[in-house]
């Protein structure tokens, strides 16, 4: 997970990106507005939470939080010593997941970034999942090969979504019921077959 930190205080930034890297985060700090705009625009794709400073000394962290939530749905949180309730709304309303005035303390922050993350990863879906020359429209619950419909059980779907979205990955017999279980939200038989 990468994390980037945009916070012109070096002795907060050092100490948040030493923690967040002990907390196996990968972490890109910024030290203000400009530079953080540099590297929204060559690595959004890579950056899976934000982590602002309101007052930068070339702008503010809503301007920033603003040109995230135009190019990607990814979380920000804000991090300021301005913690009037009409700042905090403001930050919130533009599409902040969350505001933690200084000082904070750092397991506090780092469970709010946890949860965050959580919630975002659920709720992460893709429509259409692609390998090859097979399409999974995950909307409609059908698979193509080909431009052609491939029919499936419900069972059969199920497990071929979660093998899709764990490609390269070798998932024990365990893994594949919990991922049933998960998907579905019903009760899985534990007596299912082997897959060929």
């Amino acid at each position: 997970m990468e994390i980037l930190i945009v916070e012109d205080d070096k002795t907060i930034a050092a100490g948040l990106e030493y923690s967040l890297q002990n907390e196996q985060f990968s972490t890109i700090l910024c030290c203000d507005a400009s530079s953080a705009k540099k590297i929204l625009q060559e690595q959004m794709a890579q950056i899976d939470l934000c982590l602002f400073d309101l007052s930068l000394p070339d702008g503010s962290g809503y301007d920033l939080c603003r040109l995230v939530k135009a190019h990607k749905d990814i979380p920000v949180i804000f991090l300021t010593a301005i913690d009037d309730e009409v700042n905090v709304v403001m930050g919130l309303d533009m599409g902040a997941d969350d505001y933690i005035t200084k000082p904070f303390r750092i397991r506090e922050l780092i469970s709010r970034i946890n949860t965050i993350l959580r919630r975002y990863q659920k709720h992460a879906v893709k429509v259409n999942i692609e390998i090859k020359n097979i399409l999974i429209n995950t909307l409609e619950g059908k698979v193509y090969k080909n431009g052609e419909e491939i029919l499936l059980t419900a069972m059969e779907y199920r497990l071929f979504l979660i093998f899709a979205n764990h490609i390269g990955q070798v998932l024990s017999r365990n893994q594949l019921l919990e991922q049933m279980w998960d998907v579905t939200g019903d009760f899985v038989n534990d007596n299912t077959g082997h897959i060929s």
